[in-house]
């Protein structure tokens, strides 16, 4: 099985509910939250944490993450703002098939204050 790494910026608040999740699936989405937005490379993933999380949480993480890349294929590849700025936007009602296809268990790779 071919996978894909994908990464995800994340507060505390949400990297807690993953913990509870046994570092295997995402939390659901709020109501104000229609799409989860996993970006696909390590640099804007930096970026979203420091720029944005980390003003508006103090303190932010950037996961890593494997997903199925045949499930993946469904999903277009919408670029936001430029040469690597890559996101995959996955309705909030799909977040749970989406986290069944992740392989392993999501990690924390850096963490930014």
């Amino acid at each position: 099985m071919s996978t894909t790494t994908l990464y995800r910026p994340v507060s505390q608040k949400e990297l807690d509910l993953i913990a509870q999740a046994d570092w295997k699936a995402f939390p659901p989405r709020l109501p104000e939250q229609p799409i989860f937005y996993p970006v696909l490379n390590l640099e804007y993933a930096r970026r979203i944490t420091v720029e944005w999380n980390v003003p508006a949480y103090g303190k932010s993480y950037v996961t890593k993450f494997e997903v199925d890349s045949t499930y993946l294929s469904r999903f277009e590849v919408q670029n936001v703002g430029g040469e690597g700025i890559d996101e995959l936007w996955i309705p909030a009602e799909e977040l749970t098939e989406f986290n069944s296809y992740i392989i392993g268990k999501i990690e924390v790779i850096e963490t930014h204050q």
